[in-house]
């Protein structure tokens, strides 16, 4: 390892102006293969009611970005976030990939909350509209998925990024792909 890398690892700095500005953050999160292995076991909205309750641990993505499934219900997912500063970008605004990780993941568990025991998603395509930035003075926002339409093999949903004042941030379609997943 080079002596650069060696220093970016250390929180020790004989400089006093990189350690006012140095900042960091730890990161923990369950097994992902519990809650994958739980998928085949539950309807979609069973699944998402097991991570709410605590029983199935939240996705690594969510413990890495500080993101919360708050609510779901059929055709409907919600997830939360409190920006920070470890979400800017370089010119001190939430970075693009944090509102699309959000709009994702809410248009998808929108409709997960649909699909029968034996059935999974995977996002397709995503189109985002980002509308507003978002800081850290912007406080909590909300990710609302709703299912738009669900066929056999296709489903589509749309999200919503709303601040505490319902003021809309930014706006996503996504197109699913339906299908089976054996059970292990």
């Amino acid at each position: 390892m080079s002596e650069t890398s060696k220093k970016s690892l250390s929180t020790d700095t004989a400089d006093p102006a990189e350690a006012a500005t140095h900042r960091s953050r730890v990161v923990g999160w369950e097994d992902p293969a519990l809650s994958a292995d739980a998928v085949p076991h539950h309807s979609g909205l069973g699944f998402l009611r097991e991570i709410l309750a605590g029983r199935l641990p939240a996705p690594p993505i969510a413990a890495t970005l500080g993101f919360t499934l708050e609510e779901a219900e059929h055709g409907r997912a919600v997830f939360v976030l409190v920006p920070g500063e470890e979400h800017y970008n370089p010119i001190g605004s939430v970075h693009g990939g944090v509102y699309a990780t959000l709009l994702d993941s809410a248009a998808g568990c929108a409709v997960q909350s649909t699909l029968p025991q034996g059935m999974a998603y995977t996002s397709i395509d995503l189109t985002l509209k980002f509308l507003r930035p978002i800081t850290v003075d912007t406080g909590k926002v909300r990710a609302i998925g709703t299912v738009i339409n669900s066929g056999r093999r296709t489903a589509l949903a749309q999200a919503e990024l709303r601040d505490s004042n319902d003021r809309l941030l930014a706006h996503a379609t996504s197109s699913c792909m339906l299908f089976p997943v054996p059970a292990h």
